[in-house]
């Protein structure tokens, strides 16, 4: 696949300093003006001001400018609107809003878990004594950025925005209601579902694993216990260990680990999951709040006072 992954999310909130803070907590290094990155994928969120939160802008990597040409030439096919350079193509997704610029990056150099979290088994022993984890005690640091989850109210239209014109392949579906969709070897990297209004759901973060999830998680919630969602479960779809928390503007945001992969050599056929069956495998079940953001009707009052103007 020419496509490897995600670059960066822009997200626009209306309070940029508690929510500056919220990510700061959330073990992404700040270098500035809310600019953040990730421990192998270099700058992958920038946090500027809007009237609403909303995600402005998605980045997604391609490997060379042949790669760029090719997608400029599929979103002209859409009749999507485009600017193209040799090494970038910018368009507006039409449903969301959102804008996607798909640009030429080096591919993620990440190094291996180091064989310091080993699990024992029934009959097998892989470590001794102690478990390893309880010496990891810095503070848990993301990876790298892996999967966006966006709210639109045309699904189809903004899947074909995804899949025909940027060349995302669809790994698994919810019904009639979500597609995982892919642009690297990772079971997803956005998930778009049907939503009243368009929306950011979610980002979520690689660690190294189900126990940086859970230390993560704890940190963030030692004295916030509102930033609590859901968690800690495993997913069904993708099968990644999750915990879910809330950033003062109202989005979410995953610690996640150990996620299928597709490589290019392997035969992979989407399932079409029912009811919660996709969410999750084990774990609480999700809160009304997961499945409908509590503002999502102010969401839906703010976007049409925008539109109005």
């Amino acid at each position: 696949m020419a496509l490897h992954g995600l670059g960066k999310v822009t997200i626009g909130v209306p309070n940029v300093d508690d929510t500056i803070a919220y990510y700061n907590d959330f073990g992404l290094q700040h270098r500035g003006n809310g600019v953040f990155a990730t421990r192998d994928g270099g700058e992958q969120l920038e946090i500027v001001h809007a009237p609403m939160r909303r995600l402005l802008e998605l980045s997604i990597a391609a490997d060379d400018p042949d790669d760029i040409a090719s997608i400029a030439s599929r979103l002209d096919k859409l009749g999507v609107p485009n600017d193209h350079e040799p090494t970038t193509v910018r368009a507006i997704e039409p449903v969301t809003g959102t804008t996607v610029r798909v640009a030429v990056r080096p591919r993620i150099a990440v190094d291996p878990v180091p064989p310091s979290t080993p699990y024992n088994g029934p009959g097998r022993i892989d470590r001794w004594g102690r478990a390893p984890f309880l010496s990891r005690t810095e503070p848990v640091r993301p990876r790298k950025l892996g999967h966006a989850v966006l709210g639109s109210t045309n699904l189809q239209a903004t899947m074909r925005f995804f899949t025909d014109g940027l060349g995302f392949r669809v790994s698994d579906y919810m019904g009639e209601k979500a597609a995982f969709l892919r642009c690297s070897v990772e079971h997803h990297n956005v998930l778009v579902m049907a939503a009243p209004v368009s929306f950011l759901h979610h980002t979520s973060w690689q660690v190294d694993d189900v126990d940086e999830v859970g230390r993560g998680a704890q940190d963030m919630l030692e004295g916030n216990p509102e930033r609590h969602i859901w968690g800690l479960g495993r997913h069904y779809a993708g099968a990644n260990f999750f915990y879910y928390l809330k950033d003062p503007a109202g989005n979410f945001s995953e610690y996640y680990s150990d996620m299928d992969t597709i490589p290019e050599d392997e035969l992979w056929s989407p399932d079409v999951l029912h009811g919660l069956q996709g969410l999750y495998s084990w774990g609480p079940p999700p809160p009304p709040s997961f499945l409908e953001p509590e503002d999502l009707a102010s969401l839906m009052t703010g976007s049409h006072s925008e539109q109005a103007r």
